[in-house]
């Protein structure tokens, strides 16, 4: 008898047009295999990197008879939960309630947080989110995947070196979190990012080559390819660094690629950057891996 689907809630910003938060992160879990239920934060005509926002947001309250409903029907039954983007400190409060009940429901759930706050030195959440994230949310954390700024800010240390970055991970591990992945680092050696990947047991460090623009939703993209691929590999933390990364090389390279055809110079507007996701499709199931991690030690 085959093993029944994994099952994953992810809490998380919607989009009608482009791909971030859940437009983000649903396609490519399902293409590999996972029944997902998603709850939108918020619904908005297109992410905030456009000049134009309409949309509604949940409030707290509707979030809360959404997962009522969830548990009243007994369909609450989740092997991960995924959270991204949040707007407030009360949701996320909430989002600690809410875990606490599915894990009573499934004590083995697997939580995967990608404390979205920030990026090159600018928070753009309010800055009380940072201790409940820091205080509430880490702890209960068994992956998190912040870039170099958020875990900066989570742990109040500074990352100028690999050496340093291994004491980041390592206050991670220190409040409960099995799995710190430092999705992207500035340092490389300018043509290259550095991502790692840390278990108590081993940390593994992967060159990442940079592209020539910034992209909407790669976070998101990489919390949900790093859940697929942990499980998939039972928790192999070289393999699943190593694929996560070789498809969000693929995708960003063919975006910007094709972006590029229509516009050889100049600034990429919003609209050009959107992820490539539909189109490829068997990247997502079926990854390259061009560049291997390497193990380091501290």
């Amino acid at each position: 008898m085959s093993q029944p689907s994994p099952r994953v809630l992810s809490i998380q910003s919607h989009v009608v047009h482009g791909y971030v938060g859940n437009k983000s992160a649903v396609f490519p879990l399902q293409v590999l295999g996972f029944e997902v239920d998603s709850i939108n934060t918020v619904q908005f005509s297109t992410h905030t990197g456009y000049k134009t926002i309409k949309g509604t947001v949940l409030k707290n309250e509707e979030m809360e008879e959404i997962v009522e409903g969830l548990i009243a029907n007994d369909v609450h039954f989740y092997t991960h939960f995924l959270t991204g983007y949040s707007r407030s400190a009360d949701s996320m409060k909430q989002v600690a309630e809410i875990i606490k009940k599915l894990r009573l429901k499934n004590p083995n759930l697997v939580y995967v947080c990608d404390p979205v706050m920030g990026d090159d030195g600018r928070m753009y959440v309010p800055e009380d989110i940072l201790p409940v994230y820091r205080d509430i949310i880490v702890p209960l954390a068994d992956i998190i995947t912040p870039n170099q700024f958020e875990a900066e800010l989570l742990t109040g240390l500074k990352m100028k070196s690999v050496e340093d970055a291994l004491k980041v991970t390592k206050a991670f591990h220190e409040k409960g979190v099995k799995t710190v992945v430092l999705s992207s680092t500035e340092l490389g050696n300018g043509s290259t990012m550095i991502g790692l990947a840390s278990t108590p047991e081993s940390c593994y460090k992967i060159e990442i080559p940079k592209v020539e623009s910034t992209f909407t939703g790669t976070g998101d993209l990489f919390a949900a390819l790093f859940l697929a691929w942990w499980h998939k590999t039972n928790n192999d933390v070289k393999s699943t660094l190593e694929k996560t990364i070789a498809t969000m090389q693929s995708i960003v390279t063919d975006t910007f690629n094709t972006a590029r055809q229509i516009q050889p110079t100049g600034t990429l507007p919003p609209a050009l950057r959107e992820l490539r996701l539909i189109q490829n499709k068997n990247v997502i199931v079926n990854p390259i891996v061009k560049i291997n991690a390497v193990e380091i030690t501290s």
